[in-house]
């Protein structure tokens, strides 16, 4: 067996990155991509490799040199018109050699795990492509696949149809052809179809030519939960240098991306918190049938907003001022904060840790007061915090509630105790109730109510709509206070469009959808407690208890969160959260949060986890 690299573009895409060298030169993780794929076929018994090359072609050979020589043979080839010419003439550049042998035909702009080559080496079909589900990230040429996995089609980016997408694969762009296809079929459908079509085309186009012959001489080989990635661009490159970073540096890289790992193949994100049971098929069905109108109009200014957040939430308007996500009106919040800081006295702000360290960032260390809970669960009341804070001279405190990444809960009732010692100190209590509506008297708990607001002008109310509501994507969050002044500060200081049409719409149909929310709350409570009990049996965690949708877990020994935290990321592709060197959390101890997902993809962890021993 041989193998064929097509190494003759020119890469524009990757910008930079390949001004002085071919892409297969840009390396991932330190490595160059033709040094990776090389050392991969050096451990298959091959009898030559051939490089076509073109753009830059003299520099990768003299980079090759001789520094594979006693591993593999190697020879070239060169496409002299790569700036004018596609891959299937790099490819009939070769045809000869081509039908020498049985032939791995490999792009090189490929990165891909190691069982990879192996699999379609001993593979005992003669003819294979290796293919993976299609995901959104993919671009490219698609397949259709029989029960048998043969190819029955290929379908070129013309043809691409994103209502049929359920039964599409993408060629991974590595093949295995045999020397009778080769001679028989490939090359003699190939010269007819460069002498008709011409050489700016793709060699798939000619696989596809044959598939349409019916007889099943290309099969698939689906690879399953093996990682892999073509790099175009800049984008590409980052994500596998994700995929594929070594364990002292694999954590940063994910962590460091802040979301967006819908882009990473089939990976179960256990570290964002959302409700897994909404919207409703029937919500997102609205969504989808509105999707060109509000994708193409303006959104509604701050003054329509502030209507819709007020009918849909049901607070008036003068209390209430939606955000870009409550991370930006977090901002606003604590800069306001700062602002009202009397200059004449230290004022502080009390913070509980461990916690959301959004808020807390967003302020000078100097000026904060912190209470962290003195037992291994890091429970805590609102008599702990009135006797901690009590001879504390704060102005501002804030609260979780339920707390990230402790899920301690403190009762509605409580909480009002709580607001109304702060109305008495002249404080003013920030109560982030992003994750209340996880709690299992969801439906009272909420302190959303011109009522309660009235009863409590110093009290401000923060909810991100991404968690509970399920949808992160939209950007969606709201502040809420009867202290008027405050409400129109901070709607001064956001942009008069800080929504986008999405998340105005979903505002807008959100009542007629809340049974289905209501719904939706009952069935995660259901999920959680059952999930509880799993994770109680994995016998190195501490699990504590909750009120929201993660479960902090204390990592007992011999295990550091680290090591189980990028097991599961290598071994089973789910992501969850190291939390041992949040602050307030015990330095001599290992912590993990985990999230609260369906009961498919909670089994699925409970699985992995099982796995490490």
């Amino acid at each position: 067996m041989q193998a064929i690299i097509l190494a003759a573009g020119m890469g524009r895409r990757l910008g930079d990155y390949t001004k002085d060298n071919t892409k297969c030169m840009v390396p991932v993780n330190g490595v160059r991509l033709i040094d990776r794929l090389l050392g991969q076929l050096a451990k298959q018994q091959l009898n030559r490799v051939i490089i076509v090359v073109g753009y830059k072609g003299k520099e990768l050979r003299e980079y090759i040199g001789n520094r594979y020589d006693g591993q593999l043979n190697i020879e070239f080839a060169e496409n002299p018109v790569y700036d004018k010419t596609n891959n299937i003439y790099s490819l009939a550049i070769v045809k000869d050699k081509l039908q020498e042998d049985d032939t791995l035909l490999i792009e090189s702009d490929l990165i891909f795990s190691e069982r990879m080559i192996p699999m379609i080496v001993d593979d005992p079909y003669p003819n294979l492509a290796l293919v993976a589900k299609y995901e959104t990230w993919m671009d490219g040429t698609m397949v259709r696949l029989d029960e048998e996995q043969n190819i029955v089609n290929f379908i070129s980016k013309d043809a691409f149809d994103y209502n049929d997408v359920d039964s599409y694969y993408k060629t991974v762009n590595i093949y295995k052809l045999s020397k009778q296809f080769s001679q028989q079929k490939y090359v003699p459908f190939l010269d007819a179809y460069t002498k008709a079509v011409g050489n700016n085309e793709y060699y798939e186009n000619v696989l596809r030519i044959i598939s349409l012959l019916n007889n099943h001489d290309m099969k698939a080989l689906p690879i399953g939960q093996e990682k892999w990635y073509e790099i175009d661009d800049k984008q590409d490159l980052d994500i596998a240098e994700a995929l594929f970073a070594d364990e002292q540096d694999v954590l940063r890289k994910y962590y460091g991306r802040y979301g967006g790992f819908w882009r990473f193949p089939q990976m179960l994100d256990f570290c964002y918190l959302v409700n897994p049971y909404f919207p409703s098929r029937r919500m997102k069905d609205e969504l989808r049938a509105n999707f060109d109108t509000l994708l193409t109009e303006y959104p509604s200014g701050m003054k329509v907003n502030t209507l819709i957040a007020s009918k849909c939430f049901g607070v008036s308007e003068p209390y209430i001022v939606p955000g870009n996500g409550a991370a930006e009106l977090i901002k606003v919040l604590m800069e306001d904060a700062s602002d009202l800081r009397p200059q004449t006295s230290d004022f502080k702000i009390g913070f509980i840790r461990p916690t959301f360290e959004e808020y807390p960032n967003r302020y000078d260390k100097d000026q904060q007061v912190t209470f962290v809970p003195q037992n291994e669960d890091y429970r805590y009341t609102a008599d702990d915090l009135m006797a901690f804070f009590d001879d504390k001279d704060i102005h501002q405190l804030m609260v979780i509630n339920p707390d990230n990444p402790s899920g301690n809960f403190i009762p509605k009732a409580d909480i009002l105790r709580l607001a109304q010692w702060c109305e008495d100190k002249g404080i003013r209590l920030v109560v982030d109730e992003s994750f209340v509506d996880f709690s299992e008297d969801y439906a009272t708990n909420s302190l959303l109510s011109d009522e309660i607001l009235e009863a409590y002008p110093h009290m401000a109310v923060m909810k991100s709509i991404s968690k509970s509501y399920g949808v992160p994507g939209l950007r969606l969050g709201i502040l809420c206070s009867a202290d008027k002044g405050l409400i129109a500060r901070i709607k001064k200081e956001v942009s008069i469009w800080n929504l986008n049409s999405f998340a105005e719409f979903f505002m807008q149909i959100y009542n007629k959808h809340e049974k289905d929310y209501q719904r939706a709350c009952a069935k995660f409570v259901a999920e959680r407690a059952d999930f509880y009990e799993k994770l109680k049996q994995i016998p190195f965690f501490h699990v504590m208890p909750t009120q929201a949708n993660y479960f902090l877990c204390e990592v007992l020994p011999p295990y550091k969160a680290s090591e189980i935290v990028i097991y599961m990321l290598k071994q089973h592709n789910i992501l969850t959260r190291d939390c041992s060197l949040k602050p307030g959390l015990d330095p001599q101890k290992q912590y993990m949060r985990i999230a609260v997902r369906d009961h498919k993809d909670n089994t699925r962890l409970i699985e992995g986890l099982k796995t490490l021993k």
